[in-house]
């Protein structure tokens, strides 16, 4: 089933960092091809510079972009500052709206699966890998518009098949949202989706031990790996850390901070097959 259909209606927001004004025009240009109508945001310098406005300013944009006439919520960039905005939100008052990001946006990810809404992990039209990668605008508008439900890609590392709801996103967000006011493991059975980027061999492995210190892995029932660029090699990291789960793992399956990235659903129910390399929704 599609999400969203020409004539809809989104708004472009910007919960975290600043995105150049060309690339977000760029990026709504693609989005209007597809026969949306967009609403870019309107940034304000501010005193942070890593920052698109102060957290209640950027709060408030979000919040009124979704509860505005709108079929779908766009992420133009991630950055950093989700963590600082996301508890100025009342995340239960949202209606339904799809929503699109990645990163950062991890963090928004969460709550919104918190209270019941799937959503989209995919590229963000506020950036450049965005605007010159078509083969992730192909494969977000087919995720939008076609109703894709299966994924065939990766390689096997831990073989086996898990059912679960897709959870997860960026690693180092995930770690970073421990002890957070409204901080939980997944729901029993899950299976989470983790990549990130920049991160070194050592502040992957504290990455993953903070998250397994803290019980986010104990009712995950299978893993899909990411990218992991700019990290260098982590493949002994990630087995280190997540070989001896017990749980179905399948690595390199291409979604996150990498050319041609797939877009995945969080908050959803699927099977994963890590035998055979494919993630099915049921």
């Amino acid at each position: 089933m599609s999400l969203l259909s020409r004539g809809d209606r989104v708004a472009l927001v910007s919960p975290a960092g600043p995105a150049l004004a060309p690339v977000v025009a760029a990026g709504a240009a693609v989005l209007e091809s597809w026969g949306l109508r967009v609403t870019t945001p309107v940034v304000e310098p501010w005193s942070l510079p890593y920052l698109a406005g102060s957290d209640a300013d950027r709060a408030r944009e979000f919040v009124d972009a979704w509860c505005s006439d709108v079929a779908a919520v766009f992420c133009v960039r991630g950055g950093y500052g989700c963590l600082r905005m996301t508890d100025l939100v009342p995340w239960k008052s949202l209606p339904p709206r799809v929503f699109v990001g990645s990163s950062d946006v991890t963090v928004l990810h969460a709550e919104l699966n918190a209270v019941g809404q799937t959503t989209v992990f995919g590229p963000m039209p506020g950036t450049r890998d965005f605007v010159s990668d078509s083969l992730a605008q192909s494969r977000l508008r087919s995720f939008l518009f076609e109703g894709v439900s299966s994924w065939s890609a990766g390689t096997p590392v831990v073989p086996g098949t898990a059912r679960g709801v897709l959870v997860g996103g960026n690693a180092a967000l995930l770690a970073a949202s421990v002890g957070g006011p409204r901080w939980s493991v997944p729901a029993s059975g899950a299976i989470a989706l983790l990549e990130d980027v920049g991160e070194e061999a050592y502040r992957l492995d504290r990455i993953l031990t903070q998250l397994l210190r803290a019980g986010w892995f104990e009712p995950v029932a299978g893993i899909v790996l990411g990218s992991w660029t700019d990290c260098g090699d982590v493949s002994a990291v990630l087995a280190d850390r997540l070989g001896g789960l017990g749980v179905p793992v399948l690595g390199e399956f291409g979604f996150g901070h990498c050319a041609g990235q797939w877009t995945l659903p969080l908050g959803a129910r699927a099977v994963l097959d890590a035998s055979a390399g494919t993630l099915t929704l049921v």
